[in-house]
């Protein structure tokens, strides 16, 4: 007991020694970590088409000194190992890389030049964070007991239809392997959030996320005569307003699901009955079995509204199906005191999981993972996650590499 007091003892003693270092380190690169978030803003790209992203993200890895350093993985991720001084476990940090498909409604100078593309989400943050941590550690290294891989990934907003991409196909390229990392940490910036607050939660963080096509196929006919048809439109409606009755009567109330339709097409003309309505829309749940039941329950409440009206119905889920973001709990609760330092344990919040996915989570399939939340909105910055007029704070920019840097120096001591 005495020998694992002393331990433990010198591990934290060995974390506060190595704290006013990272703060030093980030506070000379601060004007560095807002012009390279900036020079993202202003050069986003879809999911899959991150050329530029890449090539930006690997030369300023070059630039730090790094060697080794893996371009084109799952089309235009970047990899970088970052090998100590002293021995020690493998630990990895991801940051994702694409843009969304929205205009940028800004007018600042790093407003997007792509027209049509946003950083909408803050991944020009997360990649401005990770290059910082980089460049921090990097100063580090001769101290650093253990290594630290970098993962920049493409395509978490999801891959387009038909193709593969994002941390699965990360991984099947092997981004954790030759050196396995023994856990992995990432973060998200949350507009949700006050500026300077961290949010975590133990288990699961964030949920699944899946896509969904559901067709009714009905039987064409003048608008004027709708016996001699069948109408797809009204059945769409009846189907819709049948699917919400799976979270209000057939799921329990305490556990977490969203079945949201988030398009529906269908016709022509204002006097034709269509012979086909399509709608999509995406399912979230906390829990595998829950969604389990939940693919049966709307399988059986589209074959009950077409077969009441001789319709046909079919459905069919997308290619981007996430599972739920699930931190590591032992992970997770031995990384706070590092967070806590930082931001000061009053800014270190306890709070509540999210319906929003993240295929951070297939990382935590391989190897434990710990994601949490930085807060960026303050009275000037209020535009939502996935609008036109999200922002971020870049006050909170140097906050982020300190709270990273400080939780994988304090893992890798751990380790050693």
């Amino acid at each position: 007991m005495k020998r694992a007091f002393v331990f433990l003892v010198g591990v934290a003693a060995c974390g506060q020694q190595f704290d006013e270092r990272i703060r030093t380190e980030t506070e000379a690169i601060k004007a560095r970590l807002v012009e390279n978030r900036r020079e993202l803003a202003r050069h986003p790209e879809l999911s899959n088409k991150e050329v530029w992203t890449g090539k930006y993200i690997a030369d300023r890895l070059r630039q730090l000194g790094f060697e080794d350093i893996r371009t084109g993985v799952a089309l235009n991720g970047v990899v970088a190992v970052l090998k100590g001084g002293k021995p020690g476990p493998v630990v990895a940090w991801r940051a994702d890389m694409d843009g969304l498909p929205v205009q940028d409604a800004g007018s600042k100078p790093y407003k997007s030049q792509n027209e049509g593309v946003k950083h909408a989400c803050g991944h020009d943050a997360h990649m401005a964070i990770a290059l910082g941590v980089a460049e921090v550690l990097s100063k580090m290294k001769a101290d650093l007991p253990g290594s630290v891989k970098f993962i920049f990934q493409p395509a978490e907003e999801g891959p387009p239809e038909g193709e593969a991409g994002g941390a699965a196909l990360m991984i099947k390229e092997g981004v954790l392997d030759n050196p396995k990392p023994q856990a992995i940490f990432g973060l998200h910036v949350w507009a949700q959030a006050p500026s300077g607050k961290i949010h975590y939660v133990p288990g699961a963080a964030l949920a699944s996320a899946e896509s969904f096509t559901m067709t009714v196929k009905g039987k064409r006919v003048h608008a004027a005569t709708p016996h001699l048809g069948i109408d797809p439109i009204v059945i769409a409606a009846q189907c819709i307003t049948a699917m919400q009755t799976i979270r209000s009567r057939r799921v329990d109330p305490f556990d977490p699901i969203v079945l949201t339709f988030g398009k529906i097409e269908g016709g022509n003309r204002n006097n034709i009955i269509p012979e086909l309505v399509t709608m999509e829309g995406t399912l979230r749940t906390l829990d595998e079995q829950v969604r389990e039941s939940a693919h049966t329950m709307m399988k059986q409440t589209l074959a009950g509204c077409v077969s009441a009206s001789g319709a046909q119905g079919e459905l069919k889920w997308g290619s981007i199906q996430y599972p739920v973001t699930f931190n590591d709990p032992e992970l997770t609760t031995s990384n706070l005191a590092g967070l806590q330092r930082v931001m000061g344990k009053d800014n270190v919040v306890l709070s509540r999981p999210t319906l929003g996915g993240e295929d951070f989570a297939f990382y935590q399939k391989v190897i434990p993972g710990f994601f949490w939340f930085l807060g960026i909105n303050n009275p000037s910055n209020t535009g939502a996650h996935h609008t036109a007029e999200f922002d971020v704070d870049e006050s909170v920019l140097p906050l982020g590499v300190r709270a990273a840097a400080t939780q994988l120096m304090d893992y890798l001591s751990r380790g050693r």
